[in-house]
Order: C-alpha cells, then structure tokens, then sequence
C-alpha cells in the first residue's frame, strides 16, 4: 500500500507543483525527481488538454494518472507475467462475458500454455480492466455482531487418529464443536462416531457446559439434524426437534452448501486440530473429555481472539452468560427410527423384539426409542407403549394377539382352577386330578374341561363330571359324550364295572362296550317279543 500511494502522491505533487508556476529545475530540487520524468509526465498532461495556469482540482489529477498512468496506481500487484497476459488481453474479456474469473485462467492456461498461476491472474485482471466484475458468490457479505445469548453456531470437523493405549484399537475422531457467535466462547467434545444419538448428547452437554440456552442453533444440514434441506420449510430430525422444543431454542439450518453462514466455527476447527489435539497423547477417553474441557476454559477461552480482541471467557462470563435462557431438566434423549410390523405381530427394534396390535400387521410404524420406553406411532397417533427391560430380547403383550391365538397361554393351570371352582366341587375335583401329575401334558384337557361350560352351562357341567366320577372314568371325552347325549339328566342306575362305559359314553361310544351290551340286550328284546 505505501509504494503504490507515494508513486499517486509525487505525480500529483508534480502536477501541483507546475500549476503554481515553478519551473522544471524547481520541481526537481524540492521533489527529488529527476528533470526527466518530470519533463514525461508535464508533456503528458499537456497532450490531454490540461494547462500551466490551470487550477485542477485533485480528484481531477487522480482520474488523469488512474487513465494515463494505470501502472502506478497498483505498482504491487505487477509481475513480469504482466506483460505475457496483455498479449491475451481481449480472450480474457470475452471469457468474462459468461464465465467466472476461474473458469476464465482455466481456460486460458490450456488454451495458451501458459504456466501463470490465478492470484497473479485475478492481480492481474482487478488492475488493468477496472471493467470486469465480480460474481455475486465473490462478493463476502458483512454480517453484523449477534446480541450476547442470541445465537451458536455448531459443526463437525475431523480431528485425526487416535490408537487406544490399552487395547491397542486405531480410531478416526472427529470433533464436535458449540461457538457462542457474541463472545465467541466455544465447547468442544471428541466423538468417534457421528450419530444421531452422539449428536444430541454433545448438544445437551454443551448446554450445561455454558449453563444456559441460546435463542437459535445455527447448524450445518447433517442428516443427525436436518432430513431434508430447504431455505424456507427444511424438514427436521424429529428427536433433534423434540431436543430444541424442551429446552426453548430455535433450530436454524444454513443454506446448503453455504458453510460461510456460519463462519465463526468453521473457523475454530483447523484451530481445535492445531492447538488442542496435534502432538497430544491421551491414555483413554475420559482424560480426552476432561482435557477438552479444561482446553475449553484456560486455552481457548483466555486467548485474545483475533476479531474482538478480548477474551471469550471474560465476555462470557461478564455479559452473555446472563442473558441465555435457564438450563432446563435434563432431557432424556430418544431417537426415532421405522419398524415394519411383521407376520408374527412384533416390530423389531434395537435387537429386541416388540409387540403391537395385531390389526397393524404390515404395516411400517415410527418409534421413539427412549432410555426407559419405547412407543410406537401411526402418524401422529400413539398405538403401543412398552418398558425397555434389559436383557430381554422379545417382549410380548398378550393382548396385543387375536385371542384365539393366546388362548392356550393365557388360560394357566392357576385360571383353570379359578374356573373350576365356580363350577361346582366335581369340576373342580377333575381338574385337580388332571392337574396334580404332568401338569402341562394334561392342560390342554383342564383347558377343555372348562370350556365345556361356554356350550352346557356350569351345572350340567358339575353333574357330568359327577356321574362319570361315580363309575371311575373322569376323561375329557367321557364327559363330553354324558353332555352330548343328555346322560346328566338321568340317575345314576346301579351297574356293574363290566357295563360302566354303557351308561357313561352311550352304547355306541365304544366298540368293545357296544358288543358287549348288545349281546346281552338282544335276547332280552326277543324274548319279550315271543312273549308278547
């Protein structure tokens, strides 16, 4: 800057100097320039109309020197590649009618050969064709100071690797970063992963790391945060949005692809790389979280930061601090995913499996997984809840299945005595027997024996198993003739063992008891016949 104003300022003094009437000699011995330059520039001026006993004004003398003399206004930025690229001057213009200033030394380097390289071009350009412009994405827009608690500005960079000291295990790191944009006091936490999970734990750290909330989370559209970019609707991870609404912030995404929206902590990483993590050594995890925090106060909070000038920590502690929003409860973070509903009723979930209606059966349900729950939905509608249960890796709610498909499970040994006992002390006696030995081999019976009474009723029910207990043959299927054929509302007749599945089955139950009784009924029925 100094070289290219003083060459301005002694033309223009030259300028000034023969104006008020002093003659080359003069010129030369209170200027120190040579009478032959000043001879170069006076005739110069002559040419382009301008006179001894003029009174030009200064603005007048920049624009004639700017337009006669242009390499004196930016003696800095020429380079003996200067003089090459005036040979190129009208292919660049041209370039410059529809492409980018880039695109333009691109191009021309591979048409020409030329080996410049683009700063040299770009000085080249902004110094001798004062016509060209600027591309609005060129252009660096000022953004103004945010008031103190007003905004953060959040962002992932890579970190390097780290080799775990015990169990000799490499890991790629990244760093997760928090810049307060007023003080520019900033949290950082190394993760080794990027999820949606991790991710909201940084946040919620940050927040008790500064002790209160800002208004707004300006953040770049990672899918942790943000599904789906949009300037004006953009569509947001719904357990990140859950996180902001708890604690009474704003989620803020940037445009996409335009880092420079949040430029305080894209400016923070390559300085986080450099003075936190490069030629460090950690012995585990929790000395990298505990020196990340103690990095945080005494290193980068008490530096003089470059553009404010004072320490983040100071100006945190004296004037944002105050004003960010009361920390509230701690939220319990949860995170949403999609499970389809398969044949069996149950949604797989975090390698557990969990149960649903039944009615939902193929269909595809979101799920907010949270510490202690986890609950289904349909849209917005909420369909199942259950308790996560460590350990346990299918967790089944009976109700949840047709009832004909649980009947078996449901009615236990305990239910079936229940029943048996409102029945009448004969049920009750059957099922204690079938139960006492094999108790599951004989539940499908005691099951049955109870179901019994949905089609005869309690007390026909009690009276046949009554008459079957009276001839010594309490089965599922005896009874069940007794009641098909009505036996239960006959007495009990006097018998004998040899006949006993007569009267209790009908004498068509059984094949052996069947002949046998007929071969004694038949000749009594033909005797009487004769006799008659």
């Amino acid at each position: 800057m100094g070289r290219r104003s003083f060459a301005v300022r002694n033309i223009m003094e030259i300028y000034c100097h023969w104006q008020a009437g002093k003659s080359l000699r003069a010129i030369a011995q209170s200027l120190a320039v040579g009478r032959k330059t000043i001879r170069k520039y006076i005739r110069a001026a002559i040419k382009a109309g301008f006179r001894q006993d003029g009174q030009n004004t200064p603005d007048e003398w920049k624009a004639f020197i700017k337009r006669h003399f242009p390499e004196t206004v930016d003696q800095k930025a020429r380079s003996s590649w200067f003089g090459e690229l005036d040979r190129y001057r009208d292919y660049i213009a041209e370039g410059f009618e529809t492409n980018r200033m880039s695109t333009v030394w691109q191009r021309l380097c591979e048409a020409t050969g030329l080996d410049v390289s683009v700063s040299t071009f770009r000085r080249y350009v902004r110094a001798t064709m004062p016509n060209v412009r600027l591309t609005p994405d060129q252009v660096v827009v000022y953004r103004p100071e945010v008031p103190p608690g007003e905004e953060v500005q959040i962002d992932y960079g890579y970190l390097g690797r780290w080799c775990h000291p015990v169990t000799r295990t490499s890991h790629r790191l990244w760093v997760f970063s928090m810049v307060l944009s007023f003080s520019r006091h900033m949290f950082i936490k190394v993760v080794d992963r990027m999820d949606k999970r991790r991710w909201l734990e940084c946040h919620i750290d940050g927040f008790e790391f500064f002790g209160g909330v800002p208004q707004r989370l300006v953040l770049d559209n990672l899918t942790s945060g943000v599904l789906k970019p949009d300037i004006y609707e953009p569509l947001l991870n719904r357990a990140y949005d859950e996180m902001a609404a708890h604690y009474g912030t704003l989620i803020d995404p940037c445009r996409k692809g335009k880092p420079k929206d949040k430029p305080r902590v894209e400016r923070t990483v390559p300085y986080v790389r450099d003075s936190f993590w490069r030629g460090r050594s950690f012995s585990s995890w929790a000395e990298i979280d505990r020196e990340a925090i103690r990095w945080c106060k005494e290193v980068a909070g008490t530096r003089i930061h470059g553009t404010t000038g004072q320490r983040p920590l100071e100006v945190f502690n004296l004037v944002e601090k105050p004003m960010l929003k009361p920390l509230a409860e701690r939220w319990e973070i949860v995170v949403w995913q999609t499970a389809k509903v398969g044949p069996d009723s149950h949604c797989a979930v975090k390698r557990v499996l969990y149960s649903v209606p039944w009615q939902y059966i193929g269909r595809e349900l979101s799920v907010r997984v949270g510490d202690q729950k986890v609950q289904f939905y349909l849209d917005d509608e909420l369909i199942k809840t259950h308790i996560r249960r460590p350990g346990e890796r299918r967790q089944t709610d009976p109700s949840d299945l047709p009832p004909d498909k649980t009947a078996f499970f449901l009615r236990t040994p305990q239910w079936c005595l229940r029943q048996a006992k409102e029945m009448g002390e004969s049920v009750l006696a059957v099922v204690l027997e079938l139960l006492k030995e094999n108790t599951l081999n004989h539940l499908r019976q005691a099951q049955g024996i109870i179901r019994l009474c949905d089609t005869y009723g309690a007390s026909r029910l009690d009276k046949a198993w009554a008459r079957a207990l009276g001839f010594g043959d309490a089965r599922y299927r005896t009874v069940k003739g007794i009641l098909t054929q009505g036996l239960d509302q006959q007495p009990v007749p006097e018998q004998t063992s040899r006949n006993a599945g007569a009267f209790l089955h009908g004498i068509d139950a059984f094949d052996t008891e069947a002949t046998s009784a007929k071969e004694e009924l038949i000749p009594c029925r033909l005797t009487n016949s004769k006799e008659n």
